[in-house]
């Protein structure tokens, strides 16, 4: 017994719950550097903190026990990015991911040491053998140029969302689009509780969809959102205003402001006035937001397909229905019309003894025929007038 036991602490058992359910989750972090080497990382919240220099608060919406809707926020050193499983903080030097290990996060930290590298090193080593790549390689590194690294690491995990729940939402028309025409051709129970697990699958994908598509939305909104994304901007500007310490007097005129806007100017080509100085963004986040708005279309057509066989169903219904109550009109006017019937052989078939009864057996024939004759007209009365009204289909 006490070989096989093992020794727990007894504070371990005094701990709340609370901390133990926060101690569950996974410290583990990958960063990616500017060279595209990644390194797994232990580390707690106050050394993330103090690597990336970002606030708790911040933090606290990377953590996956909080469900905090997608968010895009620019800090003054950092991106901070919740975008489904994607709960990343971008750098000027580094991209921080967290859960390396997840399935979902493994393609995006791959597309990221493929795609955040200087082109000139990714090329180095091929030789001059084939004129192409001397072009190709020119043409990535005017590309790089143009794009900050944030951008870079901005683009891959924008990418990497919006592809995400773009498959999502074609593996659901995959499986919605036959169970829907299945469900038309036949009615049951097994094909609607598959359209009803269908369409709970669809309304979950439609939020995520949408949360990810308003934060895009918000930030084209907003000026001043997408100018803090600038990372390597704000911090040239740090730098140029920290080199110039003997100017201390801020004016339009600054030479410090004008060497931020002639530099901001050669980083970006689009940048040549200060109201166009987020156009390299914007146009970024469009092409995105674009992509989200086709998956989001998607899902409204889908939606709208479903609710199409959803009237289409209950137009069967009510069709259904309408027999049904057409066939209880038909058996109640029978029912109707055989009570006479009925009534009279009640009346004649009574034990009681009359004089009139003697002497005539030939009637017997005339009762029967005459008591037919008026049940059946009283049923195609009753028919005639249901026609009349509308109560029945011709």
């Amino acid at each position: 017994m006490g070989g096989e036991g093992v020794i727990v602490p007894l504070d371990s058992f005094s701990q709340p719950a609370s901390l133990i359910k926060k101690t569950a989750v996974s410290r583990s972090w990958v960063s990616v550097d500017t060279s595209g080497q990644s390194t797994v990382l232990d580390l707690d919240k106050y050394g993330i903190m103090k690597r990336v220099s970002i606030h708790a608060r911040d933090l606290r919406i990377l953590d996956p026990l909080l469900s905090y809707p997608s968010a895009i926020f620019g800090r003054e050193k950092a991106i901070v990015l919740n975008l489904e499983h994607i709960k990343a903080i971008i750098t000027t030097e580094e991209v921080l991911l967290r859960d390396p290990l997840d399935d979902n996060v493994i393609p995006i930290v791959e597309e990221l040491q493929r795609r955040l590298p200087p082109p000139n090193l990714n090329f180095m080593g091929q030789g001059d053998d084939e004129e192409g790549t001397g072009v190709q390689s020119e043409a990535q590194t005017s590309e790089s140029n143009e794009f900050p690294f944030e951008f870079r690491a901005l683009e891959v995990a924008l990418e990497g969302i919006c592809s995400f729940l773009d498959a999502r939402t074609r593996e659901l028309e995959t499986a919605a689009y036959p169970a829907l025409d299945e469900l038309t051709s036949m009615i049951s129970s097994r094909n609607l509780d598959r359209v009803r697990k269908l369409k709970s699958a669809m309304t979950r994908l439609t939020n995520r969809v949408q949360k990810v598509r308003d934060e895009l939305e918000q930030l084209l909104d907003d000026d001043d959102d997408m100018a803090d994304l600038y990372l390597s901007r704000k911090l040239s500007f740090a730098s140029s205003a920290s080199s110039d310490v003997g100017d201390f007097t801020w004016s339009p005129a600054s030479p410090t402001i004008e060497s931020k806007i002639s530099r901001a100017s050669r980083a970006t080509p689009f940048s040549t006035h200060g109201e166009n100085d987020v156009e390299e963004l914007e146009m970024l986040l469009e092409a995105y937001f674009m992509q989200i708005e086709a998956t989001s279309n998607k899902l409204t057509t889908l939606r709208e397909y479903i609710d199409d066989t959803e009237d289409y169903i209950n137009i069967q219904l009510d069709n259904h229905r309408n027999q049904l109550i057409q066939l209880e009109l038909f058996l109640l006017s029978g029912t109707v019309s055989l009570s006479v019937y009925s009534l009279v052989a009640a009346i004649f078939g009574m034990n009681i003894p009359y004089p009139w009864n003697k002497n005539h057996g030939y009637a017997f024939k005339w009762v029967v025929m005459f008591a037919g004759v008026i049940s059946g007209s009283i049923f195609m009365s009753i028919l005639t007038y249901s026609r009349h009204k509308g109560l029945v289909g011709l």
